[in-house]
């Protein structure tokens, strides 16, 4: 039967239910997912959603952190909290018997998070180590250089973890601020699975959200990446040199065309083996152990972007390599027989995208969430059977802005 979309009404508030009953094994998943609520809220306090998403995992106010985490072992129940750059998540899991307890336990959380000032401190402490960490990981030095030239002024110029300064500045203030103004009914959105009977699911769920404050919805904000096609490079001690590009890809969520850009994108550098990129820098030349690129679609930004790692001599070449390979890849489209790999690839591995029922969960929500219809993936399927090669290279030209490559490079 698949996830179907159901609604469930808190203080007035119509809040959207993705969920999918599935009773072949005793297991039950609640998500609850905050809209616009990532990253994208930190503006001038970088680092701000990851200490409260972390703040969140420590616990409540009266348990504390260790005798919280040891009433959830008892029970086997798994409870976390994340975000990513649009999202704030709650997740909760537990097999079926003692779902009405890990309901309970997440209840006690919403009603009284661990506010301490020593719980900030420790998290703060273990975050700067990380961040001390990553200073020598040029991985992340290089990606981060990359977002700092193609998101200039924007929020996504930032890392999502933030910086050693920046998390030192925020207060207990701060956080109890954000979750006060991210865990409202406006921004939820519900993804719930397992041996659950929706009716059920509803009944249980409404004294919980009643916790929820209702407040004012977040705005999802519109990031365009840079066209300026700037290279930075560091130098550092390093035995390899780390390559990132990135450059603009001028599309929206709900753009009909974007199943042909994941055809396209598929072939110049999403595929592994066989991909443009991997092809002519790996296979051809020998320049990097691996090469990838895809073209990314988000609510909130839209852009290409890719990594190679090279011997540090080989640098300006392999960065000279990219620019051409993209140049041919826009001028001259790609090949019939690109286009068939690509098609039987797309199609024939369709079963595994949605063989658990995390995977349909995620599927559903992420469409819903994106504006679409929940048979949209069908479609997307069967309009990619019917790209032709004439259709894929007109599409390709007319993104032109794909050449307008960025690097970030940290050489020796």
């Amino acid at each position: 039967m698949g996830a179907q979309i159901e609604h469930i009404k808190i203080k007035d508030t119509n809040i959207p239910v993705v969920i999918e009953e599935q009773h072949s094994l005793p297991t039950f998943n609640l998500q609850l997912v905050f809209k616009n609520s990532g990253s994208i809220k930190d503006k001038d306090k970088n680092g701000l959603a990851t200490l409260s998403s972390r703040l969140l995992n420590e616990g409540t106010l009266k348990d504390g952190s260790t005798r919280f985490a040891q009433k959830l072992e008892n029970l086997a129940i798994t409870l976390s909290v994340s975000h990513g750059f649009e999202t704030f998540v709650i997740e909760l899991s537990s097999i079926k018997d003692v779902y009405s307890d890990s309901l309970e336990l997440l209840a006690q959380l919403l009603k009284s998070p661990n506010y301490k000032a020593e719980t900030l401190e420790k998290i703060k402490t273990i975050l700067t180590g990380s961040l001390k960490r990553k200073e020598n990981d040029y991985d992340y030095v290089s990606r981060n250089e990359l977002n700092k030239i193609l998101f200039k002024d924007t929020v996504l110029e930032k890392p999502s973890n933030g910086t050693i300064e920046s998390i030192s500045e925020i207060s207990l203030d701060d956080i109890k601020e954000f979750i006060d103004s991210t865990l409202v009914l406006e921004n939820l959105i519900i993804v719930v699975g397992g041996d659950i009977k929706l009716k059920d699911m509803k009944t249980k769920l409404e004294p919980i959200l009643t916790i929820l404050p209702k407040g004012k919805e977040s705005k999802i904000i519109n990031v365009e990446a840079s066209n300026e096609k700037i290279v930075k490079k560091l130098i550092k001690d390093t035995q390899q040199a780390y390559i990132y590009f990135g450059s603009p890809f001028n599309t929206k969520v709900n753009d009909e065309n974007n199943y042909i850009a994941k055809v396209a994108s598929f072939v110049l550098g999403g595929s592994g083996f066989g991909s443009r990129l991997m092809e002519e820098i790996r296979v051809k030349r020998g320049l990097a152990y691996s090469a990838y690129g895809q073209i990314s679609i988000n609510k909130s930004h839209s852009y290409f972007t890719g990594y190679l790692q090279t011997k540090n001599e080989s640098a300006d070449s392999a960065k000279e390599l990219v620019v051409k390979i993209v140049n041919d890849f826009v001028k001259n489209g790609i090949t019939k027989d690109e286009l068939k790999a690509a098609k039987n690839f797309l199609t024939g591995s369709e079963p595994l995208r949605v063989e658990t029922l995390s995977q349909r969960l995620n599927r559903a929500f992420t469409l819903y969430y994106r504006g679409l219809e929940q048979d949209y993936s069908k479609n997307e399927l069967e309009k990619i059977e019917k790209l032709t090669l004439k259709e894929i290279n007109e599409y390709i030209k007319s993104h032109n802005e794909i050449k307008n490559l960025s690097f970030s490079i940290v050489r020796k």
